[in-house]
């Protein structure tokens, strides 16, 4: 078994024995098993997908780190919700401010614009969780 830990800056989202954990790398979907080699990698917005007592629990994530051990996998990010508590409308109201927002920005204020992306991907994550398992 594999110990897992979800933290966001609010909480401590989830944190037991898992069989194993899908996480949304920078460089695509990677699985991870007990004995995995040990690693940093940063996370993009997306599904965290793990396994625990055969149940399948799916998450929406935004951007992160993931540090993996042999027996451990610890996820800090900036958003963590299962189906059942994303707000369609607060997160349909937040991706539409933030591609406005992105239209009228000047494009030389870089943070600017990475900050108004990562709503983009956050909220879109978010909705094609809901849209899967319409919870």
């Amino acid at each position: 078994m594999l110990h897992l830990e979800i933290v966001t800056p609010e909480k401590k989202v989830f944190s037991d024995k898992v069989q194993d954990v899908y996480l949304p790398g920078e460089d695509g979907e990677m699985g991870i098993l007990e004995l995995h080699a040990a690693l940093v990698t940063s996370l993009k917005p997306g599904e965290l997908r793990y396994k625990q007592d055969g149940q399948v629990t799916e998450l929406a994530i935004g951007t992160g780190f993931a540090e993996v051990t042999q027996e451990k996998v610890v996820v800090l990010t900036d958003l963590a919700k299962d189906a059942g508590s994303i707000d369609e409308d607060v997160v349909k109201k937040a991706l539409e401010a933030a591609e406005k927002a992105l239209e009228t920005i000047d494009y030389t204020d870089v943070e600017e614009r990475r900050f108004q992306q990562a709503i983009i991907e956050r909220s879109i994550a978010q909705m094609q969780l809901k849209a899967r398992r319409g919870k």
